[in-house]
């Protein structure tokens, strides 16, 4: 399932949004794409974060672990990676952003990227491999989990439009289309337990991390603020 818009609309421009999507853009651009597969394996030396680090079972080649924790929100594998994240960091970022206000909302956001890479590494390092240890891990994925779990308790009956392969197009109300995604994520992430080649080497238990967090702390985070706008007709 794509998401490809919703019917929310938002008090203000979403800045905020859009400079967090600038930078991951950017970053993928003229960090790690720009020198080609070389400069590409040094980016990921550097900004990538290593769960093996924590325990100090290996010694990253990059930055200290706690700066790699951050770094590692704005870095991206693929083309696919960067833009699929992207899409979904727009559509359901700034009606949060919208309800949290800005300083909240890149606040929330960073937590929600702490909150998953926690999860996704005491999985790793309490039930994974040496191997699966060492292994870089990079992407706005479990940040921009927690903007969906957001989504769910602040406006659960926006409607987005879905595009579903092959070319299907349905208006599915959030709380169900973020609903599916959450369960696709446990499934998933649950089944790479026993088939570890079934994750293909997505951290689904970030995405997991980060929605729980979204979902427990929105409400604080929005303590104080306007309710989300009524979804429009």
């Amino acid at each position: 399932m794509l998401p490809l818009k919703d019917n929310v609309p938002t008090r203000q421009f979403p800045i905020l949004t859009v400079a967090i999507i600038v930078a991951n853009l950017a970053i993928w651009i003229f960090w790690e794409k720009a020198g080609g597969e070389p400069e590409f394996r040094n980016s990921l030396a550097e900004g990538a974060y290593f769960p093996c680090e924590v325990d100090s079972s290996c010694n990253g080649p990059g930055w200290p672990w706690p700066v790699n924790v951050f770094t590692s929100m704005f870095m991206h594998a693929s083309w696919d990676h960067v833009l699929g994240n992207m899409l979904f960091l727009w559509i359901f970022g700034n009606n949060v952003e919208d309800t949290l206000g800005r300083a909240r909302f890149l606040l929330f956001y960073l937590a929600g990227g702490v909150a998953a890479t926690a999860l996704q590494s005491v999985v790793t390092l309490g039930y994974g491999t040496d191997r699966d240890a060492a292994v870089p891990n990079l992407g706005a994925s479990g940040a921009i989990a927690a903007v969906l779990g957001a989504y769910f308790v602040l406006i659960p009956w926006g409607r987005v439009l879905t595009f579903i392969l092959p070319f299907f197009f349905f208006e599915l109300p959030a709380i169900v289309f973020l609903g599916i995604w959450f369960l696709f994520q446990l499934v998933i992430g649950g089944f790479s337990f026993v088939q570890p080649q079934a994750g293909g080497g997505v951290a689904y238990f970030a995405h997991v991390g980060g929605f729980a967090f979204g979902l427990a702390a929105v409400k604080i985070f929005a303590t104080g603020r306007p309710r989300p706008l009524r979804p429009s007709d």
